[in-house]
């Protein structure tokens, strides 16, 4: 039996019923485990990124961003259109420009505002979330509910950009290394592309990668408090990633815990931290010390109950 086959037109209904029940907050972790009756066993057994990657569709329920950004999945979730005069998706095969719809709704904001100031030219989007949000196959840890969106540090050119230069066109990268931006590649306009994002008022974090941070700190001036939601992380050197806060009034989304640094601006302990060689040291292994064993891999049953009722739905 397929996994999208259903047992039974009874289950079938069922688990419709108990998916919409479920997205309204009426059903209990106990109830929802009643959903095993309207999904085939090996549900449970495969790992949760398969059966979230090969979905092409969202769950066709009301827009919901369920569990954390790093385990969760989506209800409802909208596309942002591949192609705009303010922006262009990239990498179309892995499918992931879906989202909650105020994500794609901010998204689409940054690419037409920055566009109209004449500070960026277009968004190159990369990664939002999968149709039906969850784990991915390849990639990233987050991005798992729809509020989460990489962007690359690259302008969209003045054409519109074939299937095959989306699938192969690299991004730029605006570093040297680890503690240096370059400066033959870093402008202005990235600056105030990123300060526009973190300005919003539903932007919880923006992720850069450390020297860019260290050149946000040097380049702002009158109010910085922005640069408190500007966070250094390993692997943004070519793109930011946006993290929305949760929606308003949605239960069962957890938002991102977003303690201020403490000289307001994360321009102090955190980025020495960051531009020092600590994070950047690979731990020392024990050699006598047993080999750890792999950690099973996440199941449905390890998401939030709710995503059940996502994956069931039609």
């Amino acid at each position: 039996m397929s996994f999208h086959s259903m047992p039974s037109a009874r289950n079938k209904i069922a688990a419709a019923l108990l998916a919409v029940a479920t997205l309204m907050g009426g059903v209990t972790l106990a109830q929802a485990e009643t959903a095993k009756g309207g999904l085939p066993a090996d549900a449970y057994k495969i790992p949760a990124k398969k059966l979230f990657g090969r979905e092409k569709l969202p769950a066709d329920l009301k827009a919901h961003s369920i569990g954390s950004y790093a385990k969760g999945c989506l209800a409802g979730g909208e596309a942002i259109p591949i192609t705009d005069n303010a922006w262009q998706v990239m990498r179309l095969s892995r499918n992931r420009n879906w989202g909650h719809p105020d994500l794609i709704a901010l998204v689409e904001r940054l690419a037409r505002e920055a566009k109209a100031a004449g500070e960026w030219n277009g968004l190159l989007v990369g990664d939002i979330s999968q149709p039906r949000g969850g784990p991915m196959l390849t990639g990233h840890a987050s991005h798992q509910i729809g509020l989460d969106a990489d962007i690359w540090l690259t302008q969209m050119p003045n054409k519109v950009l074939s299937a095959n230069e989306r699938e192969n066109m690299s991004a730029t990268i605006v570093t040297k290394n680890r503690k240096e931006i370059d400066p033959k590649v870093w402008t202005e306009n990235h600056a105030r592309l990123i300060m526009r994002a973190a300005k919003y008022d539903r932007v919880a974090r923006i992720f850069v990668h450390p020297p860019i941070k260290a050149e946000l700190c040097k380049w702002a001036k009158g109010d910085r408090s922005w640069l408190a939601k500007v966070r250094p992380l390993y692997g943004h050197n070519y793109h930011f990633h946006i993290r929305m806060k949760c929606p308003e009034g949605v239960a069962g989304c957890k938002d991102q815990w977003t303690p201020k640094p403490k000289d307001g601006t994360g321009c102090g302990e955190e980025l020495d931290y960051w531009m020092s060689d600590v994070p950047w040291k690979p731990r020392k292994a024990d050699p006598n010390a047993p080999k750890p064993k792999p950690a099973p891999p996440l199941t449905l049953a390890g998401l939030p109950a709710e995503c059940r009722a996502v994956i069931a739905a039609p």
